[in-house]
């Protein structure tokens, strides 16, 4: 434990000198994935790898908007390597983190096939969800334009979702939906977890607004 400490240490030290000025994808986001991923972790994960890819895989973050958003994990692997070469790492590790790196991104497309991919996947997703995640939600949309909610039909019952107009959209097209995308047993019970609370804050929204929160959305 002291070895991950001191490199924890080591690695925070390197991202907060090249972290954007980004509220949801900052250094606390990637103490919170490292938290994450040590709640969810099975016996097959190599934990230092973990902890490097934690804290590495976002180190080219762009706007969820950029037309090249898909190709950041990819960039923020390659740009890993030298890091961890300089940390000490063996070629076998670099390639295990840059591997987790890679497909964590949802963006990506990219098939986890290792143990601590899986784990660094579902870690960073769980930051999407819960109390931390209805603060990123709302502070992405801030920084991108998106209104809140479409007065007229706040949960989309007689339109098209539009995430990209509306905030609450999101949740439907996609946060609501990650329990059943999670890849390890730890992460989709989290997962249920943090739902339930997002679903209650729905229903009060719905409250103060007064338009009822339809049943399709508390049972994606």
């Amino acid at each position: 434990m002291a070895i991950l400490a001191e490199l924890r240490t080591l690695l925070r030290e390197v991202v907060i000198q090249r972290m954007q000025t980004d509220p949801a994808h900052d250094l606390a986001h990637l103490d919170r994935v490292w938290v994450n991923a040590q709640l969810i972790a099975d016996d097959h994960a190599d934990m230092t790898v973990l902890l490097a890819a934690s804290y590495l895989h976002d180190l080219v973050n762009l706007p969820k908007d950029h037309a090249d958003r898909h190709l950041a994990s990819r960039r923020s692997a390659g740009e890993s390597e030298p890091i961890l070469a300089e940390l000490g790492f063996e070629a076998a590790d670099i390639h295990a983190v840059q591997h987790a790196i890679e497909a964590h991104s949802f963006s990506a497309n990219i098939r986890p096939e290792t143990s601590e991919a899986r784990v660094l996947r579902d870690a960073d997703r769980l930051d999407a969800l819960g109390a931390i995640g209805i603060a990123r939600t709302f502070s992405v949309s801030g920084a991108l334009g998106r209104v809140l909610y479409d007065p007229a039909d706040p949960f989309a019952e007689n339109r098209a979702l539009d995430d990209l107009q509306f905030s609450i959209d999101h949740w439907k097209v996609k946060l609501l939906n990650l329990p059943q995308d999670m890849l390890t047993e730890g992460g989709k019970r989290l997962a249920q977890h943090r739902t339930v609370w997002m679903i209650r804050y729905l229903e009060e929204l719905a409250n103060e607004i007064g338009n009822p929160l339809p049943q399709s959305w508390i049972d994606p």
